[in-house]
């Protein structure tokens, strides 16, 4: 039997990509996943798969970047279900218009308050569960851009990725003797709904050499289903057909 059964899981960016992916295969292992994100429709349609395939699941909408939706969601999640065991957070987002000569304040903005400020505001409202049981698991989904900065990610996704992997290093140096783990997972590019959205979106050939959502949904679960001596720090993962690797060599 798995060791995910009766845990609770929360992910955050659940709708869609690999927040959806980690949702699950974290159910399949036997947790109860709660997805938020702010599409109720997509979000609904990811719980809808999950229980046809035999999990449990429900849909909870949220803007991550308001810390006050942020907070009542988790909130509700303890209320209901007595704590948080497994926070996925996976919502991200990056704008089409990325360098220093094209990004406004209103798009820098946008990507902190997402992919970082977002990040925090899950953390700190499991964090006090957690420590209360002595026992807590947090994923962050960063990016290759978090260890390798490129060129292609731009400086407003690049600063706020790599500041998600410090930000788990941190939570492990302060949290450890809590029991409490960090995972930081960083990957190369992924053929998502995010990586559509750029400038210059990538060949139907080239999306198929690409990392898939559910590569990572199953990293997500190697990850969960560690016994709760071990800590993953971090992974770096990425496509064999590494396309930095290629234009710059």
């Amino acid at each position: 039997m798995s060791g995910l059964v009766g845990k609770i899981a929360w992910i955050t960016g659940g709708g869609s990509g690999i927040g959806e992916a980690g949702a699950k295969v974290l159910a399949a292992a036997g947790a109860h996943v709660i997805v938020s994100g702010r599409r109720s429709e997509a979000l609904n349609h990811v719980v809808e798969r999950i229980v046809a395939s035999g999990g449990t699941a429900e849909a909870a909408v949220v803007d991550v970047a308001d810390e006050a939706q942020v907070r009542s969601v988790a909130d509700s999640i303890i209320a209901n279900h007595g704590g948080i065991d497994i926070l996925v957070a996976s919502a991200g987002v990056n704008v089409p218009n990325r360098s220093f000569s094209a990004l406004d304040s209103a798009s820098w903005t946008t990507l902190i308050d997402v992919n970082l400020n977002g990040t925090m505001y899950a953390i700190q409202s499991v964090l006090p569960g957690m420590r209360a049981r002595r026992d807590g698991l947090v994923i962050i989904i960063s990016s290759w851009v978090g260890r390798h900065p490129a060129l292609m990610g731009g400086p407003g996704y690049n600063a706020s990725k790599q500041a998600l992997v410090t930000l788990s290093h941190s939570l492990n140096m302060e949290e450890c003797g809590n029991g409490i783990r960090s995972s930081v997972i960083m990957p190369g590019e992924v053929a998502t709904e995010l990586i559509m959205k750029r400038a210059v979106p990538p060949t139907p050939d080239e999306l198929e050499r690409l990392l898939k959502p559910d590569d990572i949904g199953e990293m997500i679960r190697v990850v969960a289903e560690m016994p709760a001596r071990i800590c993953v720090n971090e992974i770096v993962i990425s496509p064999t057909w590494n396309r930095s690797f290629i234009k710059a060599g």
